[in-house]
């Protein structure tokens, strides 16, 4: 009894770790192929091609020879005909797999982020445009970003420069980017209680100190009556710089000692109340 319950399974093979990896790897590559196909005219396709699979396999179980053979004699084709039909979805796969998201963002993405940001920050210093751009780094502001207008879009020079252009319905409050994404825009943000600085700052300095008060971020200032920008982070705040320095925070490369500090901004004050900042 316990031979005849055994013999079935002597045939099957031993399912490792590495299977498991498998499947797993097949699955995800499965999954990501049906996000990107979802909602568009390949998913269609994809239906077609699992039909002529499925009349195929009932030619085979009916015997229907003529069938079976004109779509076997297709068969071959099928490879070529679904890289000529899929190309676009591949290749936006493939980029989507390219960037790496449980690694971070990489070095070029960030460079090209951070281009994309400053000339939109040169666009809007040189038209006196107001803006306040904040960027997340590891502690969340989601409670910020749900104060906003969802976006979720690709960050770039124009849509920046829309969103900030004096009139539009998104123009006023702050922009939020997580990761390589313009998450939200027309935030609040929470003003700065620092009595030293609030004499000199509008409302938009104050906010975009304010939120690096209380996270990790870092926020990029464009006044609207001077044009200057400005940068805050790590608390601290630093009026009328070059694009070379904003583009180091952007970057990553300029760290807390570098800042100038809220200690030498008051040292200053005589000098900052001669400056015109845009105020509410």
């Amino acid at each position: 009894m316990v031979r005849w319950l055994q013999f079935p399974l002597a045939g099957v093979p031993t399912f490792t770790w590495t299977d498991a990896f498998d499947i797993l790897v097949v699955a995800f590559l499965i999954y990501q192929f049906l996000l990107i196909i979802r909602g568009r005219r390949a998913a269609h396709v994809l239906v077609g091609l699992c039909i002529l699979a499925a009349i195929y396999a009932a030619a085979v179980w009916l015997k229907l020879e003529v069938l079976r053979t004109i779509l076997a004699t297709l068969a071959p084709y099928t490879a070529i005909a679904i890289i000529v039909m899929f190309q676009s979805e591949l290749r936006r796969m493939l980029a989507r797999l390219g960037r790496r998201p449980f690694l971070g963002i990489s070095q070029l993405e960030r460079r090209e982020m951070s281009q994309e940001i400053l000339l939109a920050i040169t666009h809007l210093s040189q038209k006196k445009i107001g803006a306040l751009i904040v960027v997340e780094r590891k502690i969340g502001l989601r409670t910020f970003v749900e104060s906003g207008v969802n976006l979720d879009a690709a960050i770039s020079r124009d849509l920046l420069c829309a969103i900030f252009h004096p009139g539009g319905a998104v123009h006023d409050g702050a922009v939020i980017i997580q990761g390589d994404r313009i998450a939200s825009a027309a935030c609040f943000l929470p003003l700065t209680t620092n009595p030293i600085l609030v004499p000199e700052l509008g409302t938009r300095h104050r906010a975009g100190l304010g939120i690096t008060e209380e996270s990790d971020c870092f926020s990029v200032i464009v006044s609207e009556e001077s044009g200057k920008i400005s940068m805050a982070a790590f608390g601290e705040i630093e009026l009328d710089v070059p694009l070379e320095r904003v583009e180091q925070l952007l970057t990553g490369r300029l760290e807390r000692r570098d800042l100038q500090t809220s200690t030498a901004l008051s040292q200053s004050s005589a000098a900052l109340r001669a400056q015109s900042f845009d105020r509410p």
